[in-house]
């Protein structure tokens, strides 16, 4: 027996792994499922429900709405947006008008925002009349190429006596929509009969959604997401769950905007006929209060986002008897919170593993049966982990050593939108001529196919979920007159796996009075929620290569030695 024989022999997901994936439209997808289950509630929005047949509805009108202002096969449609029904109703509608959807972290700074933006050529922008979302959308709309930008209400979401109460006494926490030729209303947008036909789709040619990603470089790059990859992953990880056929309902804390939402608490959920509880924002206090209301049967998350439900005081009142499975990403999950979290609430919480270059998951935990702490579980049905040299990834690893982890598999990207430069590092290609996504994590894999990640070759940093680039931190430094040099590296942090951490040399000519609490305090607030620093640490040297590069490795061991003496 081979050692892939082996490990197949011992696969423990629920469907085999052989299991075929056709390519299929993202539109399909969602046009088989409302129309089996029009009735099936599909939203929960605060207490207000949506079912499938409203949700299409919806659909269909935003996608006869962009159409009508000249949206169409090819076009990009920026999501700049919350967990709110608006989201789902964008998303699907713009595929099914023929575009591609672009996701846009409500968390971008206006510069951010802009960057992507015009990297992706997005002519039309998703947004709410939230104060902290259609200010900077606006800004956006006046600095770059964007077109029009398309304003929810979200009041008009909400259950009517939650509306009208937030309209009353949330007005502080809206903008008003200007008088703008540029600016409609997403209730204008979608007054019409909903007929536009859908567009014709080649799920495996036709780009679905461009997920912003650092890749292996630092360098944020719109992975190029097909409808057959989003399609297959949304499959392939409803296939998991041993009791898809059976009541489905799904909190929805998660950021819809990320890969990993997108798939695992969106998109699979739709493909079963399943019911998402959505929250806006994660709240610790107000998701516990979701869980007793709504009776999940999973709840997607990251490690924080764990700790801190297991943190609150109201933890000990919430019922968690309808939980079956939670699932984990983003992150690495440490053994003790898994056990507190299984212990508190009698739910399996299981640890995968993907990229948004992969639509989202490549592997997991099975959810029943017999799983292994500090792996990432086996690889989904139709995907292949296998493991590559260091430094050569045309070269097996060497027998017995952990080698870069490479991919295949039905959802795995085309590659990064307008950088086919980076197709030679970005994939390794086989004797026998096939792809592999390079990962830049180091792996192990054991007899069962079970994988372990040990390190990593990118510089990213893990924050809650969230991929930060050092690099970008640094060019911001670097604006200040008084850096001489900067360096950024990852720090472990309890609460959020990892935190931040800038170190700086000063210029000669530095003012008097500069020290690392002033720079933190000129940093920050340039930067995204995840991506702000704990400390600016100044120091009179970084350490350098030989050829007087700036060594990010050699700081981290430096670090890292300090802290264990």
């Amino acid at each position: 027996m081979t050692d892939e024989e082996a490990w197949r022999s011992a696969y423990r997901h629920p469907v085999p792994w052989g299991t075929d994936y056709p390519p299929m439209s993202m539109v399909d997808l969602f046009g088989r499922s409302a129309e089996r289950h029009a009735v099936r509630p599909a939203i929960d929005f605060m207490g207000r429900r949506y079912d499938y047949g409203q949700l299409a509805d919806a659909v269909r009108r935003v996608a006869t709405g962009l159409a009508r202002i000249g949206v169409g096969k090819g076009d990009r449609v920026g999501l700049f947006l919350p967990n709110v029904p608006h989201y789902l109703a964008a998303y699907h509608g713009a595929l099914r008008a023929g575009a591609t959807v672009v996701n846009l972290s409500p968390l971008y700074t206006v510069d951010e925002l802009c960057h992507q933006i015009e990297d992706s050529g997005t002519r039309v922008l998703f947004t709410l009349n939230a104060a902290q979302l259609l200010p900077t959308a606006l800004a956006v709309l006046d600095k770059s190429a964007l077109e029009r930008v398309i304003v929810g209400s979200i009041a008009g979401v909400l259950p009517p006596v939650k509306s009208l109460l937030y309209r009353w006494f949330k007005r502080a926490e809206t903008a008003p929509r200007p008088d703008d030729a540029r600016v409609t209303a997403f209730s204008r947008l979608i007054d019409n009969r909903g007929d536009a036909p859908p567009v014709a789709i080649d799920p495996e040619r036709d780009i679905a959604l461009l997920q912003y990603t650092g890749g292996t470089t630092g360098v944020p790059k719109g992975a190029m997401l097909t409808h057959a990859n989003v399609a297959a992953n949304a499959r392939q990880v409803s296939d998991l769950d041993p009791h898809r056929e059976a009541t489905d309902r799904i909190l929805g804390v998660l950021p819809l905007f990320h890969v990993f939402a997108n798939t695992c608490v969106m998109n699979r959920t739709i493909a079963t006929g399943g019911e998402m509880v959505l929250l806006p924002r994660f709240d610790a206090r107000q998701a516990l209060a979701a869980i007793t209301r709504t009776r999940p049967t999973a709840l997607p998350g990251v490690p924080t986002m764990y700790q801190a439900l297991l943190d609150h005081p109201a933890l000990a009142g919430t019922d968690f008897s309808s939980l079956r499975v939670c699932i984990s990403g983003g992150a690495p999950l440490n053994a003790e919170l898994k056990q507190r979290w299984e212990a508190a609430t009698g739910s399996v919480l299981v640890e995968g593993y993907g990229l948004s270059e992969s639509s989202g998951v490549l592997s997991v935990n099975p959810y029943e049966g017999a799983q292994k702490a500090g792996t990432i579980g086996q690889p989904l049905p139709a995907t292949i982990l296998r493991l590559v040299d260091k430094e050569d990834p045309a070269r097996d690893a060497p027998p017995g050593q952990p080698g870069e982890i490479v991919a295949r598999g039905p959802q795995v990207m085309a590659g990064y939108w307008n950088r086919p430069d980076t197709d030679g590092t970005t994939f390794a290609t086989d004797a026998q001529g096939n792809r592999w996504l390079r990962t830049g994590d180091v792996g192990t894999i054991d007899a069962d196919g079970f994988v372990a990640i040990v390190d990593r070759l990118k510089d990213m940093i893990a924050v809650g979920g969230f991929k930060v680039f050092p690099s970008q931190i640094e060019a911001i430094l670097y604006r200040h007159p008084a850096v001489r040099e900067a360096l950024v590296i990852g720090m472990p942090d309890a609460y959020r796996g990892e935190v931040p951490r800038a170190y700086v040399t000063l210029a000669d000519d530095a003012a008097p009075g500069i020290d690392g609490a002033a720079l933190m305090a000129w940093l920050n607030p340039q930067l995204g929620k995840h991506e702000r620093v704990d400390a600016v640490v100044v120091r009179d040297t970084l350490p350098k290569t030989m050829i007087g590069k700036l060594s990010r490795k050699d700081l981290l061991i430096e670090v890292r030695a300090a802290a264990s003496s």
